[in-house]
């Protein structure tokens, strides 16, 4: 394997985690949802939650691509 393919295959690797953020997210709002069906005058207080949870799951699929870039267009 040449440093050009393992390159490639690292970048690959790299992107695998947006899958996982994909998930993350899903579920995140999946159970916020299901929570404000249930009881929605809890739903305000909880939203800020949301938000948190939101922000960091987006900043594990940044970071993701920013490894996936680095790997492909700087080494």
């Amino acid at each position: 394997m040449g440093p050009e393919a393992a390159k490639l295959l690292g970048a690959g690797i790299a992107t695998l985690a947006l899958a996982g953020v994909g998930i993350g997210l899903g579920n995140i709002f999946g159970s916020f949802l299901a929570a404000a069906v249930r009881n929605p005058s809890a739903a305000p207080k909880v939203f800020g939650n949301l938000l948190l949870g939101f922000a960091l799951t987006e900043a594990v699929a940044l970071f993701a691509l920013v490894v996936a870039l680095l790997l492909l267009f700087v080494f």
